[in-house]
């Protein structure tokens, strides 16, 4: 787009802040909002109390349309985007997760930083990186050059996250190294069931006049719900402990704290999960029901253990938006939602769901579950740990001190006049005794296995000591899934196929190459990954007569897997050759997680 004035850079004075008029000015002339807009943008006064507020800011509060994408506002990030351009600076977005905190905060102090609204985000040996979104504030920068002796590198960032995230950085910062002080300090919360809700003490924002432990655990969980991750790891080392959060299946370093204070830490948050905080010696679990900044409650479970180097925790974070997802948007296509539909509403049988950890199986088990409790249903669980508590079902969790087996809690729950059950997982012959028997008096007993395919489930049974005979008068069907990583919708792009990596996928069957395929490009929305959120590949196995009949005592699951596949059952590689075609992922996240036909 051709601009009917020189560049502001040569033409502007050095070390003012931009104001509203000329912003509106340049903005006319780019072309980015009309004439009748910018007279209107013109008499809003920038407000200037408690602190003075980018003209960006102003103009991204009336979301107007942008000119150049159809259906899309000019956000401040668009702005600060069209910005950085037109003053001839690199453009940043802040990425939280790629700084390290504890260095960018040594390099420069707060209330410098603060009073040029600057942010320090990259050190090296010979640069620094500060974000800003004041173009032709300058004078910073000979000055900081002199006193650092680095070079300093600007960068044009949007005005409120610079704003957020300084006083984020400095405020951890500030909370650990006095963390340091009294490493031991933490305070107790008295929690009395399952279900208490533990109120964070920032309530969404950070507040510097609590407890410094409590301040940085909840950053630390606020900071986890806000970046999507699903677990969040503290993991001891001998001198600088490492914080790592685990999106979309992939885990990121995130902090590392001085090891005496991640056991204060960590003592918080067993604390706050009902944990025995003296005890460092077995493992424990716990778990913590709270909100996010957006209000959203989740729950947290969690699981420490004693390493050489000390305790070592992993809190898992379940949305309760999950028990909301319908099949389509689980992953399942239209076969296969008619499929498992057909299973879970017999009146009576069991049914498997497989795969290996981190698979999502709860995710599965959960929303069916929740589509299935109807006022008229009683559906009971027994669960090791329960995963999310949800009010439509009676929830029992297992308690091995008191002798509360997956075995013994089933047959109490069988005195519960239950419809539905679901175990949390078959690891013995005593559960699975249990399960057949259940199903045989008339429940429908959902379950899970670890297997690495759905035929497995049949013969992992059988090696348990659960016969034959029974297997085949109870078990109605098994799903196997993985999940794998979507291509981010904001910026995948039409590519090429490799024939010879669609070869390797579907071999050894005949699939018709698809015309187009995507592949991951990498944006600010993903954080220049490609890949946003998970989608789930499914096997459906359904216990047919013809493949009753392989289901015998030395039954082999080659034999078991063949007759399934005559039966119609689509295995996970074609499933996500499926999801390959229709533009949701790569071959090389199907190949990465779905085991091959000879070796599953």
């Amino acid at each position: 787009m051709e601009r009917k004035e020189s560049s502001p850079r040569t033409t502007t004075p050095a070390s003012r802040r931009l104001g509203l008029p000329e912003i509106l000015t340049w903005l006319a002339a780019d072309q980015m909002i009309s004439a009748q807009e910018a007279a209107e943008l013109s008499v809003v006064k920038q407000r200037t109390t408690p602190v003075e507020v980018h003209p960006l800011v102003v103009v991204a509060e009336k979301n107007l349309k942008d000119p150049r994408r159809t259906h899309k506002l000019l956000t401040l990030e668009t702005l600060t985007l069209w910005l950085a351009g037109r003053c001839e600076l690199p453009y940043e977005r802040i990425d939280p997760l790629k700084i390290e905190v504890a260095q960018v905060t040594a390099a420069v102090s707060y209330a410098y930083c603060a009073r040029r609204k600057i942010l320090p985000i990259a050190v090296n040996a010979e640069t620094i990186t500060f974000a800003t979104s004041e173009p032709f504030v300058t004078d910073w920068v000979d000055e900081l050059a002199r006193v650092l002796r680095k070079r300093i590198h600007r960068v044009l960032a949007n005005p409120v996250d610079i704003g957020r995230y300084l006083d984020q950085f400095y405020s951890l910062n500030r909370w650990v190294r006095s963390a340091l002080n009294d490493a031991t300090e933490s305070p107790a919360s008295v929690i009395t069931n399952l279900e208490q809700l533990v109120e964070l003490g920032g309530k969404g924002k950070l507040d510097s006049s609590d407890h410094h432990v409590v301040q940085v655990v909840d950053w630390l969980l606020q900071y986890a719900f806000d970046q999507r991750a699903s677990d969040i790891h503290l993991e001891p080392r001998r001198d600088k402990s490492d914080i790592r959060f685990r999106i979309d299946g992939v885990l990121h370093q995130v902090y590392q704290v001085p090891t005496p204070v991640m056991g204060a830490i960590i003592a918080r948050i067993k604390t706050l999960g009902r944990m025995d905080v003296a005890e460092k010696r077995r493992p424990l679990d716990g778990r913590i029901k709270t909100r996010t900044p957006d209000g959203d409650e989740v729950e947290l479970r969690l699981s420490s253990i004693p390493t050489a180097l000390g305790e070592k925790m992993v809190m898992r974070i379940f949305d309760p938006g999950v028990l909301l997802r319908n099949a389509t948007e689980l992953g399942l296509n239209t076969q296969e939602t008619n499929i498992w539909k057909s299973l879970v509403t017999q009146p009576h049988g069991i049914v498997l769901v497989t795969g290996p950890t981190g698979s999502g199986k709860t995710t599965t088990l959960y929303s069916t579950l929740k589509q299935l409790a109807r006022p008229e249903v009683n559906l009971c669980t027994i669960e090791d740990p329960i995963e999310m508590v949800e009010p439509s079902f009676n929830q029992m969790q297992v308690q091995h001190n008191i002798d509360l087996t997956f075995a013994n809690g089933v047959r109490a729950l069988l005195r519960q006049d239950p419809d539905i059950i679901m175990i949390g997982e078959i690891r013995d012959l005593e559960t699975a005794e249990m399960a057949v028997q259940a199903s045989l008096t008339g429940h429908l007993v959902f379950s899970t296995l670890h297997t690495n395919d759905a035929p497995s489930a049949i013969t992992r049974l059988l090696e348990l000591g659960t016969p034959a005979y029974l297997i085949n008068a109870t078990l109605l069907g098994v799903l196997a899934q993985r999940l794998v990583r979507m291509l981010c919708p904001h910026c995948k792009q039409p590519g090429t196929i490799d024939e010879e990596a669609w070869r390797r996928l579907i071999h050894p069957w005949t699939v018709a190459k698809p015309a187009s395929v995507f592949v991951p490009k990498g944006c600010l929305e993903c954080r220049n990954t490609g890949y946003y959120g998970r989608i789930g590949i499914y096997e459906m196995l359904t216990v047919t007569p013809a493949l009753r009949k392989h289901i015998l005592p030395e039954s082999d699951v080659a034999a078991l897997r063949a007759q399934a596949i005559k039966d119609g059952m689509q295995q996970l590689r074609l499933s996500g050759a499926r999801k390959v075609a229709a533009g949701l992922t790569t071959i090389e996240e199907i190949m990465k997680v779905a085991p091959p036909p000879e070796e599953s």
